[in-house]
This record gives C-alpha cells, structure tokens and sequence, in this order.
C-alpha cells in the first residue's frame, strides 16, 4: 500500500537532467518518484547521474513499463492521478490533495496524449502569465509537490 504521502510521477520524461533533479527532490522530501516508461534517455546517463548526485541511494524510484502498468497501480491501489498540465481547470493552490495522489508530469517535449489527459482524476495548473508557454518540468514538480504536503502537513519533521 502506498506511503500516505503525494508522489511524482513522470510520464517518459525527455531530459535526464530534469529527473535526477525530481530524484532528489523526492528523496530530501521523502516522497516516492514513478517513472513511466520509456524514457527519452538511459537510466545511467550522466545527466541524470550529476543532477541526482548521490540522492539515488536515498530516493524511492519506482518504474513502470508503461502508462498502461502505471494506471492498473493507481486504480488497485486506489489512488488519484492528478494531471499538471497548462490545460488544467484548477489552479493548484486552489486544489484539495489527498495524501494518495499521484502528481503525473508530461513529457518535457509533448506533454501527454490525449488518452492519458483523459485518464487523469483531475488536472490543475500552475498559473502564469498569458504569455508564458510552460515552466520547467523539475520547477512545476518542486511546486506542486510543495502545495499538497504543506496543505496535508506532510514535510518531514524539521531536523529529521
């Protein structure tokens, strides 16, 4: 069963850098990181090796060979996929997280298809000005991941 706090999860990220970033985010966060294959680069690139450092070891990665894999876990598991995308019909600060959710990211080059925007339990969005076209995946991640644990109090203990 899942460990009572949101998660990321990462529909075949493009960029290595950006995930070893989320890598570690998740591990000084204490948060569970989905990665949703096949991802745009190998898993022992250097990129995703130097923007993740040594938090590898620290962090709780799990993979699924695809989005199929990925959403039979969350409906047994009971959990909601909460889609970020620019299209989202809620501001993510205005969003109710429960501490199941899974906050799935799109792909860096092409967001999702439309099978999974159509798949996710919610979508919300990260407002910005009207003429930006998208913040990056790593920062989009960071922000939202902040939003539901502080709104579930869930960071970790201060000092632990």
């Amino acid at each position: 069963m899942p460990d009572r706090k949101p998660a990321l999860a990462l529909y075949q990220p493009d960029i290595a850098g950006n995930t070893g970033t989320l890598i570690r985010l998740s591990a000084c966060l204490g948060t569970r990181l989905h990665i949703i294959d096949p991802a745009g680069f190998r898993h022992d690139d250097k990129a995703l090796r130097r923007a993740g450092m040594d938090y590898a070891a620290l962090a709780t990665l799990v993979r699924h060979d695809d989005f199929t894999a990925f959403a039979a876990m969350a409906q047994a598991e009971s959990r909601r996929i909460v889609l970020l995308t620019t299209s989202g019909e809620t501001s993510h600060a205005d969003f109710a997280f429960e501490p199941d959710d899974l906050l799935l990211l799109g792909r860096e080059s092409s967001g999702v298809p439309g099978s999974v925007h159509a798949r996710a339990d919610a979508r919300i969005v990260i407002p910005m000005q009207k003429e930006a076209r998208s913040i990056n995946q790593a920062v989009c991640g960071a922000i939202v991941l902040a939003e539901a644990l502080r709104q579930l109090s869930a960071f970790p203990e201060f000092g632990d």
